[in-house]
């Protein structure tokens, strides 16, 4: 597979899955809009020297999302949901990225393209092939976490009752550039909940967008960022590695959302959250799937940019 093709490959696998739809994301293309604050710890600021670590107020842009290609895909389905966040400061920006599923999917953008071709619909059957599919799943393992996370997993009942996780790993550096590993987590004010498919179905097709401006209407939603520190021996490059849940997490920060925003996305504007948007203090893992994020990004927002 040509190198050069392989981010234009991968976007247009995914309109072939989900169809091509003018003015939205190839994926997480339907969505809900945030703004609020976001405040570091001291202990952030022990771990880093990043800008937005140092413990002063900085304005918060959140985007909750359903995983899909489909704009207008129900609410009910078993599938992951996205937090997106957006912090800027005088003289900077940065992005943070999350899903509902604790690992992605695929350890290489090669393989999440061949399981993207894999899962696209026979025109005849509208079902994908499920014995090449099968095969797929057998040869890779470790596809299996990120699997039963969405599959296994009744749906949530609200955006701000999820819990949230970066499947990639980030390194702090602090004053004396000593370096902390670390995965983000964001963890509700409101805990955690999920309700059976047939509630989520008699809430109705749009019941997480729905709800979810109806709460800010009338309250703050908060989430405690997290980070989960690496052990000597867990992987740092391979986003569907689980590392153990006996790994130390810190509180580093507190997101508080006030209000829904309306949708920054018009007159030719994109918001692109990219999760390789660091700063100072922050530095990439290996990961090559962390590391394709940009390239693909790119390819959709110009296809994006085109259709409108």
């Amino acid at each position: 597979m040509p190198e050069g093709n392989l981010y234009e490959q991968i976007i247009d696998a995914v309109h072939a899955n989900y169809g091509s739809h003018p003015g939205r994301r190839a994926l997480h293309a339907k969505g809900s809009w945030a703004r609020g604050t976001f405040k570091a710890t001291a202990e952030a600021a022990h771990l880093s020297r990043a800008p937005h670590l140092q413990g002063d107020e900085v304005a918060a842009l959140v985007r909750f999302s359903n995983a899909s290609g489909d704009p207008e895909a129900d609410d009910a389905e078993r599938d992951g949901r996205g937090m997106a966040l957006k912090l800027r400061w005088d003289g900077g920006e940065t992005d943070i990225l999350a899903t509902t599923s604790p690992t992605f999917a695929t350890r290489t953008p090669e393989d999440f393209l061949e399981l993207l071709l894999l899962r696209r619909p026979d025109p005849a059957t509208g079902q994908p092939d499920m014995e090449k599919l099968g095969a797929f799943l057998g040869e890779h393992p470790e596809t299996a976490p990120a699997a039963q996370a969405i599959l296994m997993q009744e749906p949530i009942a609200s955006f701000a009752a999820a819990a949230y996780f970066s499947p990639h790993a980030f390194a702090l550096l602090d004053a004396d550039k000593n370096r902390t590993w670390v995965r983000y987590r964001f963890v509700p004010d409101a805990g955690e909940e999920r309700i059976d498919d047939d509630e989520a179905k008699l809430r109705g097709r749009d019941y997480l967008h729905t709800e979810i401006a109806e709460r800010l209407a009338t309250a703050t939603v908060g989430f405690d960022l997290q980070l989960q520190l690496a052990a000597d021996d867990d992987p740092l490059d391979d986003p569907t590695a689980v590392w153990p849940q006996e790994r130390e997490l810190i509180a580093v920060g507190r997101l508080e959302l006030t209000e829904a925003a309306d949708d920054p996305e018009r007159d030719g504007h994109i918001d692109v959250f990219d999760p390789t948007r660091i700063v100072d203090g922050i530095e990439l893992s290996d990961d090559p799937v962390l590391l394709a994020r940009p390239k693909a990004y790119s390819v959709s927002a110009y296809k994006r940019w085109d259709r409108d």
